[in-house]
């Protein structure tokens, strides 16, 4: 299925959709989670040029990411016992829980994101990579900048100037060498232009409203200006001291222009700013960053949007797979089924119908890829938003990008807290084919 769509497209499914938002929409019934960084990472550096509303100055009340309505764990989620539909729609690719993990080359990548903040600490990564090789998977994502702006990455000369850098990793190459020896494929995370922490201690880099106040969106958040290469310099320059660390790949997460809020009165160093530009500036940045880091070794890849898949444009934030997918290794689209609107794929409601949200999208996501499932790393939901997800919803969305040939997945919660079963379980049934049409029934 192919849709068009802008931002203000986006503006209309948030307003259509409140239960489940979709991608770039805020959540209106989830709750920032309330869980502060672990206690053993060291206390924020404070900086004369920052702002006092800085997340950079002060200690945090949530986890970096929180923001990201995939961050987030619904407070009121509704209980979903499993029905025949699940067991049908979501049988289990996996029975290698014993099989210690080989590298992402040579076998299905498996992945979970790992906050910045737990991977800072010895016995959080311990207990964290234990989990990982029992449950069989074979690769992390750090967050090394989140969109709140700090930097666990030391010496980067804009992250210290700016106050910034945040001491959470101590010894980040050991940290990447602890995974790594146990054969686990390590992915530095880096958010790009949604920075808060930047753009309020350097306005001249950062959105503004018509009046030549600081733009925020409807959250409070400011942005940096996509088209600043001071901007583009500062992430390649972390992604530089990551590779230098260890990594084995960058990842660029909000890699794109704002999609919610007052957007129409974002003004930007570019006066000529269009969606066709926006899209130019995104791929002249991933050709810098390309250009830079291929001879330390690593690869690169991107996180979109989930709807990036199904539409024939950059959605009015700049993000076009198939003109940015031959400039990374991988792209990653975050395929959360909660950020469907209901209705999207024809679906009644996607967020309980987690099989055939992910094939939709993998299927068009392929389209646009000419077909290289190689490319494609999605996203996947391992959190609650609407509907209480179990192991079999987890599982759901694994066979379905699996099914479809993709060589590589990461699941994604905010708080580290994994459905490790989703993978340590046997088959349920055998695969079926997915039915097309009509949609499957809703999970009750």
């Amino acid at each position: 299925m192919t849709f068009s769509a802008t931002t203000s497209d986006i503006s209309r499914r948030c307003s259509m959709s409140p239960t489940f938002p979709t991608p770039g929409c805020p959540s209106r019934t989830a709750q920032r989670s309330s869980t502060a960084p672990p206690a053993a990472t060291s206390t924020r550096r404070p900086s004369s040029t920052s702002s006092a509303r800085s997340p950079c100055a002060a200690t945090s009340s949530s986890p970096p990411g929180a923001e990201r309505a995939a961050d987030f764990v619904s407070s009121s989620s509704v209980f979903a016992p499993l029905t025949l539909f699940l067991l049908l729609s979501a049988p289990s690719f996996a029975g290698e829980a014993a099989r210690d993990a080989e590298p992402a080359s040579t076998t299905t990548l498996r992945g979970v994101h790992f906050t910045g903040w737990a991977a800072g600490s010895a016995k959080a990564r311990r207990r964290f990579l234990g989990e990982m090789k029992a449950a069989g998977f074979n690769a992390v994502a750090i967050a090394l900048k989140d969109y709140d702006g700090c930097v666990f990455v030391k010496g980067v000369p804009l992250a210290d100037k700016s106050g910034a850098f945040v001491k959470a990793i101590p010894d980040l190459v050991g940290a990447v060498k602890e995974f790594k020896d146990q054969g686990v494929y390590t992915i530095a995370r880096i958010a790009v232009f949604k920075d808060n922490h930047l753009a309020r201690a350097r306005p001249d880099l950062a959105v503004h409203f018509p009046d030549g106040r600081l733009w925020t969106n409807d959250k409070g958040t400011a942005w940096v200006d996509p088209y600043q290469k001071e901007i583009w310099e500062y992430a390649i320059d972390i992604a530089s001291r990551a590779a230098a660390a260890g990594f084995d790949e960058i990842q660029y997460d909000y890699i794109r222009f704002p999609s919610d809020g007052k957007t129409r009165q974002c003004r930007y160093s570019r006066k000529d700013h269009t969606a066709a530009t926006a899209s130019q500036a995104l791929r002249e940045f991933l050709t810098l960053a390309r250009a830079r880091l291929k001879p330390m070794g690593v690869k690169l890849s991107i996180c979109t949007f989930g709807l990036t898949a199904s539409v024939d444009n950059g959605m009015g934030i700049g993000q076009r797979l198939d003109q940015m997918a031959d400039l990374v290794d991988y792209i990653s689209p975050m395929m959360y089924p909660s950020h469907y609107a209901k209705g999207e794929y024809g679906l009644k409601s996607p967020n309980r119908q987690p099989y055939l949200t992910i094939r939709h999208g993998i299927k068009d996501a392929l389209t646009r890829l000419d077909a290289r499932p190689q490319a494609l790393r999605p996203y996947l939901q391992d959190f609650s938003m609407g509907v209480r997800y179990t192991p079999a919803h987890v599982r759901a969305q694994i066979q379905a990008a699996e099914e479809l040939g993709v060589q590589g997945w990461i699941l994604w919660n905010a708080q580290n807290r994994y459905t490790w079963s989703a993978t340590r379980a046997g088959p349920i049934v055998k695969p079926q084919p997915a039915p097309e049409s009509p949609p499957t029934p809703e999970v009750r």
